[in-house]
This record gives C-alpha cells, sequence and structure tokens, in this order.
C-alpha cells in the first residue's frame, strides 16, 4: 500500500499543490500585468491630455483681437500681457515658461516660473522652439489657417522636447484675430510659445486625476512600471515611471487555501498536466525549427541572409575550382531612400520584399537570392560564367524593376545598380570576389547608376588610385605642399579687368597636375571638401587684398553648405583676413538649392547681409532654374559656356541667352557669360546685354603672381 498507493499519492498531491501554486501565481501575475497596463494607459492619456490642454490653453488667448493688438503696441504694456499672456498662464494654467515671438522670430517677452523675465532667456529654449516656429511660420507663409487638430480652431505646432535638462510639452501658436477684423499678412504673424515641465506639477496632476502614485521622471526605465516620452520624430527623450498597483499580488497572499481545495483534482490536473507537456514539447520543436530558419533567413523577405549566401558562396567556389563556373551578382536600389522619406518605413518594407518577389520569380531553382542588409542583395549563379547570359538576366532585372511598385497605396519608381563578377575568373576568395562585386557595383553607379558592370581589373586600379589621392590630398592639406589657386578674369563689356575666379590646382608628387573634376568628387566623398574650401577661402581673403580694384569669385560646394556650422566659420575666416566683404562673390549651384531650400535660404542670406554677393553658376542647365531666382536672393547668375560655345551654330542657344539677359536685368541682377573665346561671341554677347564676361578669349586661369600683368595688360588693350 505504502509503495503501491501512498507515496505514488502523496507525490501526486505534492506536484498537484506545486502545479496550482504556479497557476496561482501565473494568474495574479497577469491581474498585475493587466493593472500595470491599465496604468500604462492613464498615463498615457494624462499625457496626451496635458499636450493638447497646453494648446488649448493657448489658444484660449492667442486666438483674440485684443491679442493682436497688444502685441503689436510700443512700448508693450507688459502689465497688460503678464495678465493674459504670460504670468496667467502660470497661475492659472500651471505653465512654466511663455515667450512671446515677432515676425522675425524674436522674443518680445518672457516669463519663467510665474516672474516676467529678459526676453534672452529665450535663448536657453530656442533650439527646440525655433524648429517649431519655423514649421507653422511657413504654413501661415502659405496663408493655410488648417487648426492643428480636430479640437482646435488655430494652426499650430507641438512637441515635447528636453529643455534645459527636463522633458517638457513645447507648443506653439499664432497670434490671430477671432473678428478677421485685424488683418495680418500671410506669415508676419507673433507667435506665442508656452512650455509645461513634466518633471514639475505635471506628475502631481497624474496621482490626482489618474491616480499614477510615485510618479517621475526617468532618463533610463528600471524595475518600476514606465512609459516613454516620444519626441516629434518618435525618439523616446526619457520615461514616465511609477510604483505599480498590483491587485494581483494582495490576492495572492489571500488565496493559499485555494492550494488546498486543489489538491482533490488530482486526477484531471494530472491529465491536464501531461497534455500541456506534450503540447509544451510541440512547441519547443516548432520554435527550434523557427529559429533555425530566422538564422540563415531574412526576416522581412525570407530570402537567405549574409551567413546562408556566404556559405553558398564558399561551397560554389570549391566547385568553381574544379572547373564548374560561377557568378557573384551584388545589386542595390537606386533612389530607395527617397521612397523611404517620401512614404515612410513601412513603404520601403513593402518595396523590399516587393523586389525579392520580382527577384525570384527570374531566378533559377539552383540559383541563391539573398539579402545582405537595407536595399542592398546579392545573387549567386552556380554554373553560369557565360557574359551574353549573365547580360541578358541583368536586363531582365532592369525591366523588371522599372515597372512601378504599388506600396501603401502609392507608387513608388526605383531603379537598381548591378556589379558584377565571375569564378574562377575573378579569383577563388570569397572576400576578394564580394570586393571586386562590390567595385563593379560602385563602378555602375559612378557611371550614372540604374545599369550593370562586370569587373575589370582597371576598376581596381582605379578604387585604389583614388584611395592615393585621398590619402595624400589629407597630407597636402596639412602641409599645404603642391595646392594653389589659379584666377581666370573677368572683364566688363569694355573691356575692363573687374574681377578674377579663383579655381584650386593640386600638383601631385607623382601623378603631376591633376584636374578638378578628378579632385573635388573624392574630396566631396571624404569630407575633405570642407578643410579644403576653408583653404580656398583664406587664399582668395589674401588675394582680393592684393587687389583691392578687383572683386575674387570662388565656387562653393553643396557639401559645405549642409556642413553644420558652415556659414560661421565662413564669416570668421573672412573677418580673420581683414578683406572687404564686398570683394568676395561666392559662386553656387542648383546642386546647392537643391538640398535643402530652408537651410540654404537661411545660409545665403547671413552670406548677403555680411556683404558678400551670390553668383548662381551654370544658370540654364537646371530644371528649375527660374524657380530658385524666385526663391533665393542672388546677386548674379552666369550663363553656362555651352551656349556662349553653341553661338552660330543653333538658333537655340542665340535665343536662350537673349532670354537670360532679360530675365536678369528684370530681376535687377548682373548677367555673367561664361566660355567666351572668340571675338564674335564677344561681340554677339555685347549686343546681347551681358554685363560681364569670362573665357579663354581674354586668358587662361593664371597663377596669383601674373595677375598683376593682366591688369596692365587689359588696361593697356582699353586705352589703345
Amino acid at each position: 500500500m505504502l509503495k503501491a498507493v501512498i507515496l505514488p499519492t502523496a507525490g501526486a498531491l505534492l506536484v498537484l499543490a506545486l502545479m496550482v501554486g504556479a497557476v496561482l501565481h501565473f494568474a495574479t501575475e497577469g491581474s498585475d500585468r493587466a493593472a500595470a497596463q491599465r496604468q500604462a494607459r492613464l498615463a498615457e492619456t494624462g499625457l496626451q491630455a496635458a499636450i493638447a490642454g497646453v494648446r488649448k490653453d493657448q489658444e484660449a488667448s492667442t486666438y483674440w483681437d485684443d491679442a493682436v493688438r497688444r502685441a503689436h503696441e510700443r512700448p508693450l504694456d507688459f502689465d497688460w500681457i503678464d495678465q493674459n499672456l504670460g504670468i496667467w498662464f502660470h497661475s492659472y494654467y500651471k505653465h512654466d515658461e511663455t515667450y512671446l515671438l515677432d515676425a522675425q522670430a524674436r522674443p518680445i517677452y518672457a516669463m519663467r516660473d510665474g516672474r516676467r523675465v529678459e526676453p534672452g532667456q529665450f535663448a536657453g529654449v530656442a533650439r527646440r522652439v525655433l524648429p517649431l516656429a519655423g514649421q507653422l511660420r511657413r504654413q501661415l507663409l502659405r496663408g493655410d489657417l488648417r487648426p492643428a487638430s480636430p479640437t482646435e480652431q488655430t494652426p499650430g505646432a507641438a512637441t515635447v522636447a528636453m529643455v534645459r535638462g527636463h522633458p517638457a510639452i513645447v507648443s506653439v501658436k499664432a497670434l490671430l484675430s477671432e473678428t478677421g477684423d485685424i488683418a495680418q499678412a500671410p506669415g508676419s504673424e507673433y507667435l506665442h510659445v508656452s512650455l509645461r515641465y513634466l518633471d514639475g506639477n505635471f506628475l502631481a496632476d497624474l496621482e490626482t486625476k489618474y491616480g499614477i502614485e510615485g510618479a517621475r521622471f526617468v532618463s533610463h526605465p528600471g524595475a518600476r512600471a514606465a512609459v516613454p516620452l516620444r519626441d516629434a520624430r518618435g525618439a523616446a527623450i526619457g520615461y514616465i515611471e511609477w510604483q505599480a498597483f498590483r491587485p494581483g499580488h494582495a490576492v495572492q497572499q489571500r488565496m493559499a487555501i485555494v492550494l488546498l481545495a486543489a489538491l482533490a483534482l488530482v486526477g484531471a490536473v494530472l491529465a491536464w498536466l501531461l497534455n500541456r507537456n506534450l503540447r509544451g514539447r510541440l512547441e519547443l520543436e516548432t520554435s527550434r525549427a523557427q529559429a533555425q530558419h530566422l538564422a540563415f533567413h531574412d526576416a522581412l523577405t525570407g530570402l537567405p541572409n549574409r551567413a546562408l549566401f556566404n556559405d553558398r558562396l564558399d561551397h560554389a567556389l570549391v566547385r568553381a575550382r574544379r572547373g564548374e563556373g560561377v557568378a557573384l551578382l551584388l545589386l542595390d536600389l537606386d533612389r530607395f531612400k527617397y521612397v523611404n522619406d517620401t512614404f515612410g518605413h513601412q513603404a520601403g518594407d513593402a518595396l523590399i520584399r516587393e523586389f525579392g518577389s520580382r527577384l525570384t520569380a527570374l531566378m533559377r531553382e539552383e540559383d541563391t537570392i539573398a539579402r545582405l542588409g537595407g536595399d542592398e542583395f546579392a545573387i549567386l549563379l552556380p554554373d553560369m560564367t557565360d557574359a551574353a547570359a549573365i547580360d541578358r538576366l541583368c536586363a531582365r532585372i532592369l525591366t523588371a524593376v522599372h515597372v512601378p511598385f504599388e506600396v501603401l497605396g502609392n507608387q513608388a519608381f526605383v531603379g537598381v545598380s548591378i556589379g558584377v563578377v565571375c569564378a574562377p575568373e575573378g579569383g577563388g576568395d570569397r572576400v576578394d570576389l564580394m570586393r571586386k562585386a562590390d567595385i563593379a557595383l560602385y563602378s555602375a553607379k559612378a557611371e550614372g547608376r540604374d545599369c550593370h558592370r562586370h569587373f575589370h581589373v582597371s576598376m581596381d586600379v582605379t578604387v585604389k588610385l583614388r584611395g592615393t589621392i585621398e590619402e595624400d590630398l589629407r597630407a597636402a592639406l596639412a602641409s599645404g605642399e603642391g595646392l594653389e589657386l589659379h584666377y581666370q578674369p573677368l572683364v566688363g563689356v569694355e573691356g575692363a579687368m573687374v574681377g578674377v575666379e579663383a579655381l584650386m590646382r593640386w600638383t601631385h608628387a607623382e601623378h603631376g597636375p591633376l584636374p578638378p573634376a578628378q579632385v573635388i568628387p573624392i574630396a566631396e566623398e571624404t569630407g575633405l571638401i570642407i578643410p579644403l574650401g576653408e583653404w580656398v577661402l583664406r587664399e582668395a581673403c589674401a588675394a582680393a587684398i592684393r587687389w583691392p580694384g578687383l572683386f575674387v569669385a570662388l565656387n562653393l560646394s553643396p557639401v559645405q553648405f549642409r556642413t553644420t556650422g558652415f556659414v560661421e566659420r565662413a564669416l570668421e575666416i573672412i573677418r580673420e583676413s581683414g578683406v572687404r566683404p564686398e570683394q568676395l562673390e561666392l559662386e553656387v549651384t542648383e546642386g546647392v538649392l537643391i538640398d535643402d531650400h530652408e537651410l540654404v535660404r537661411a545660409g545665403l542670406a547671413r552670406l548677403r547681409a555680411a556683404g558678400l554677393r551670390i553668383a548662381l553658376d551654370d544658370f540654364g542647365t537646371g530644371y528649375s532654374s527660374l524657380s530658385y531666382l524666385r526663391k533665393f536672393e542672388v546677386d548674379k547668375i552666369k550663363i553656362d559656356r555651352s551656349f556662349v560655345q553653341h553661338l552660330g551654330h543653333t538658333v537655340d542657344s542665340a535665343a536662350i541667352i537673349h532670354a537670360v539677359v532679360t530675365l536678369g536685368h528684370a530681376m535687377g541682377l548682373t548677367v555673367t557669360a561664361e566660355g567666351v573665346e572668340t571675338g564674335d561671341q564677344q561681340r554677339f554677347l555685347k549686343l546681347a546685354g551681358c554685363n560681364q564676361m569670362q573665357g579663354y578669349l581674354f586668358s587662361r586661369p593664371v597663377p596669383a603672381e601674373q595677375v598683376a600683368a593682366l591688369l596692365a595688360r587689359r588696361g593697356a588693350l582699353r586705352a589703345a
């Protein structure tokens, strides 16, 4: 009995007691999780309500004729503003800081912690406020007065951000006439800025209104319950953390008696336990199979990943050494970043999946298609070395990609660049073969994208030469050896020399003089264009001081404009040199203007305000040059040399030059023609009304020491 029944029964009862205890534990834990999730939802609700509350609070005082009128009064009635737009927001709405910005985003009033302070306090919050103010200002400039949300009446912009080391709701509203009786030019509206810190009285509101006890702000979540605070881009800037309510834990302490009652259900529990055990084993096997698959396949497309592709390529190379050829293709989508930025990452993921499906439909069963990461794919073609067959396959891939992709209800258009290398001709080492395929891919991109290129040994030489040029250019910038500026004259219509254009020249110690067209792209790709541009600016400033009667023009790269602090650094170099800013002329191309309208507009405005002149180079070659003249303030346009060189050969060139000159003069701009090489061209351009000319007819670019001789010669010619 003891061995046959009691001991087995006691063992079964003990197991049952443990199981019931475990069930009770998991049940109460689930209750605690549900309570924590509910509290998290309440905390999120409280946060969203606080953001909406700040905006509604502002709207009550900014959508008001008196607010518009009082803000434009001079001197300001600070007592009125305190009671309606400043201190009142702290005492009544619990806002921590408010500011009033004029049409140029300059602070004219400031309140912190219930006290009026100097407007200069705005500097501490400007980095977070000005992007919102700029966003709202752009909307107002369009005359767009749509409310910021269905529950609001006026436009605005708001976000959650770290301000002065604290998490805060930052909201910007425009001062608008409620009756419409006060007319304001679009974009000239004053802006009201309000901040409410989320680690202050907001935490007390969470406790009183939503029952969130012990709430506090932390940079990183700990063991307690927490919800993230996310900025406008969705990035977490911190967390609101609190002590979670645990009803299940209290119940667990009172339910120990349930364990004793559960012992009576020994048979059913044992049967259920056995069944659960069997299911668990099946799930474990399924999970193991899934883990095995995920370890070697891409989660987004289901295609082999880099690890599996490398393994298959290694096996294919073993066969290639025995005479079986293999081809390797690396593919990279063109304009994929544009799809991501325009339609969102979900659209980008959908495009990647669809592209993988299209590739699969084109391949043989024995081929391997892999996603290596991002928008980069690879194809392994066993027993395939015929160049013509590979070319036909690449053509089919390009054709398939050119069919528009339907993503999230939108049509997306992309291209693909392909690099091809074959083994054993290209080598038998996987790493080296991948490197050569990547070089071929780079060559396809460099030659216009949306094409395929086979690896050739000359490509490897080119890549190594680029590396040598980069390394030696870095050394030349450090020592100054081999670098100099040449200057090409610009003459007026009467033949007088009015300025020079500074052109970089580099004499390489081994390869001799290198053309700028070879050096500048490498400098831009490697970031060396920044120190190179500063060197050119210093040299041009020094030259301008030597020639006070001439202006000096120099070209700017789009990369320079995308660099933070470029304008400040350029102005600092000019101040240090002592040159008059009016002697400097900065030439920009449409490539600069396309990148970031607002950034470029502000940068150009600052440079022009400092006294520098701005010229739009290669005018007429871009698809939207006229629109840039409307959007960006420039002083000069330079007619591209291609139109000048075709004078007398095509009617279009003469008509275009006349049109550009007429347009430039109508807008009050100086018009310069480039590439003047003959007297007939000079006479035509003079009659057409060009203000300045530049080209080999007057002089090729010369070193600085020859500029004085050119000045004397031009003066003598003019006198004659």
